[in-house]
């Protein structure tokens, strides 16, 4: 495997990596709004249906007095995901590769889970969030809408095939869709503004209130979008050197600002719309969506009020889910350095959701969907320690991140965050587990609850006080400028057998003329063709239908041409799969290098057709040349 195909493979998000370039020329504002564009995907994940669940629990029990909570989560997921971008830019890693660059193998593969989890948690509110706003606008089941929800495993699929613009414009699009809902819905309620101002005074009032605060946070500043932030701010090309750097922080500091606080907009509309409709008319027990869907038209006088807030609903669950995926991605890759078809690792996320809310629909009832959906909010929060801690220790490190390592007023304040967060939520564990083991009974599962609660218990010092016990030494990054080293001997290599793919458009002398440029008159070429016909795909090499013969004739063709033209050429015909007979005849003809064209096929034209390219090159060990047809 070449040096280059190793750096590929290692940086984040490969297919859209650095695929937008920002040293453009033009006006300033052109300039500015290349870098804007992360930070809403990042933002989808603060107003997806997990938020509204908390929001409309917190808003219709406790009034606007949880508005501060929700300003409080907005400026620490301002802080937290600044720092993660800083993380990306700098040093150009995600944080799930900064994390298995810097703990031993059984320390990643406990945060690999822990991330997974959170992941699932949230894709499980985006679920039953979707299956909820489909119920609401058609009267289908909720479990046929759970269902349903499988149908988007290849949206991500698509829109990564037309370009990171683009899939942005779509999340944009559907941001749009639930802001305007809500401020529709807004402006019918009429809040009193004197009194909404009262809820950024901070105060709780009781356990419950803990309860659905420690939701909101963590349906506010999710785990899996650090790791989000911090591979999606690598779509950017940023040239080397210290003015492009400060250039880019600067650049998706404000694009952060912007879409965080929209967000948080987004997040106190629901709120207040809560609190405005249901807590003042007295129907404080709101805390199920289909609940408010059903009440708005009688409390706004109109029935659109129920029908914006089914389709912002679904828009919102929508969105999320793509980005969630893309966190998976991420996790998967970093820590794992495993590389799975987006669409079955969307199938496998959205399956590991799928399968609890059917059965909490099945043995408890549609009832109980939107308490899953809160509990899925207090997950995510109790995951936050184990992706902040590692977080603000890399982007401290002046070792690794040299001038760009954070000022020490912004050190402290970090830590005070990532302390309040694990306070509030080691005190929301003790608080819901009190009452179990009051309980008698159930020995085996509260043993389970005890060692798991004490294993993170340990990984949480283990992290905080890493870089501080441990002496094994950490990897610098590709992008930190080390010091160069001596070029002294450079090997160019020198291919003697090329293979040459061959799918007979019009392309094949374009092909072959790369092909010769790689090995001149000194090497041997080898032509294959895979032969798809029927009775190929049913006999293999003993087919002798039509095709096979004219699919060899056209070989012999082409090497009777080339041959006196002085080049040694020679043929082979494949059968039946054609990535595989391409695989299994490199490695039979000890083949130094393959070059293979690449269509271009996108979304659905590459489900049917297969992605043979991809599929080839990570089967083989040799340098692959992909030439664009």
């Amino acid at each position: 495997m070449t040096t280059d195909h190793k750096i590929h493979r290692d940086v984040s998000l490969s297919e859209v990596h650095g695929s937008i370039n920002t040293n453009l020329e033009g006006p300033w504002w052109k300039k500015l709004f290349v870098f804007f564009g992360p930070a809403y995907l990042v933002s989808v994940g603060y107003m997806d249906p997990g938020n509204w669940a908390t929001d409309l629990a917190g808003g219709s029990k406790f009034g606007y007095s949880l508005i501060w909570v929700l300003l409080m989560s907005n400026l620490m997921a301002l802080l937290l995901q600044n720092l993660s971008a800083r993380l990306g830019i700098v040093r150009g890693r995600d944080l799930a590769q900064a994390n298995r660059e810097a703990y031993p193998k059984y320390v990643n593969i406990s945060l690999y889970i822990l991330a997974e989890i959170a992941i699932a948690a949230c894709d499980l509110a985006e679920v039953l969030g979707m299956a909820i706003g489909i119920q609401l606008l058609t009267g289908l089941p909720l479990i046929y809408g759970v269902a349903i929800t499988v149908l988007d495993t290849f949206l991500l699929l698509f829109l990564q095939r037309l370009g990171m613009r683009k899939m942005e414009a779509f999340i944009i699009g559907l941001i749009a869709i639930v802001g305007l809902s809500f401020l529709t819905e807004i402006v019918l309620a009429k809040p009193d503004i004197s009194e909404v101002a009262t809820g950024l005074i901070p105060h709780l009032k009781g356990k419950e209130a803990l309860y659905i605060a420690i939701g909101i946070i963590g349906a506010t500043v999710m785990p899996h979008n650090l790791y989000l932030h911090s591979a999606l701010v690598q779509t950017r090309k940023i040239q080397q050197g210290d003015e492009y750097v400060r250039r880019a922080l600067k650049l998706n500091f404000w694009d952060s600002v912007i879409a965080l606080n929209l967000a948080f907009l987004v997040n106190a509309a629901i709120l207040i719309l809560s609190a405005t409709v249901f807590f003042k008319t007295g129907n404080s027990n709101v805390a199920e969506l289909k609940q408010a869907y059903q009440l708005l038209p009688s409390q706004l006088g109109t029935k659109i009020s129920s029908i914006l807030f089914a389709v912002a609903l679904i828009a919102a669950g929508q969105s999320s889910t793509v980005t969630g995926t893309l966190a998976g991605q991420i996790v998967m890759e970093g820590y794992l350095h495993l590389r799975i078809n987006p669409w079955l690792r969307r199938l496998l996320t959205r399956l590991l959701a799928i399968i609890p809310a059917i059965l909490v629909i099945i043995i408890a009832g549609e009832e109980k969907v939107d308490n899953l959906i809160v509990l899925s909010q207090v997950i995510l929060s109790v995951q936050l320690g184990f992706a902040i801690i590692p977080l603000i220790h890399f982007v401290s490190d002046k070792k690794t991140m040299g001038k760009y390592s954070i000022t020490y007023i912004t050190r402290i304040t970090a830590w005070i965050v990532a302390a309040l967060l694990v306070y509030l939520n080691i005190k929301l564990v003790y608080d819901q587990s009190t009452d179990y083991f009051v309980e008698n009974g159930n020995f085996f599962w509260k043993a389970i609850i005890i060692i798991a609660g004490l294993a993170a218990l340990a990984l949480l010092i283990y992290i905080v006080l890493h870089p501080w016990i441990s002496k094994r030494k950490q990897k610098t990054s590709l992008q930190i400028h080390p010091q160069p080293e001596a070029i002294t001997n450079i090997e160019i290599p020198q291919f003697k057998r090329i293979a040459i793919a061959l799918d007979f458009s019009k392309h094949a002398e374009k092909l072959i003329a790369y092909a010769i440029g790689q090995g001149n008159k000194n090497a041997e070429y080898i032509l294959i063709h895979v032969v798809e016909s029927a009775s190929a795909r049913m006999l293999g090499k003993e087919s002798d239908d039509f095709e096979t013969r004219k699919d060899q004739e056209r070989l012999d063709f082409y090497k009777t041409e080339l041959q006196q033209k002085g080049y040694n050429f020679k043929t082979r015909l494949g059968y039946q799969n054609r990535s595989k007979e391409i695989v299994r005849i490199i490695r039979e003809e000890n083949i130094d290098m393959l070059v293979i064209g690449a269509h271009g096929h996108t979304g659905l034209k590459d489900f049917i057709y297969g992605e043979t390219v991809n599929t080839v090159r990570h089967e083989l060990k040799i340098p692959v040349l992909i030439v664009n047809l």
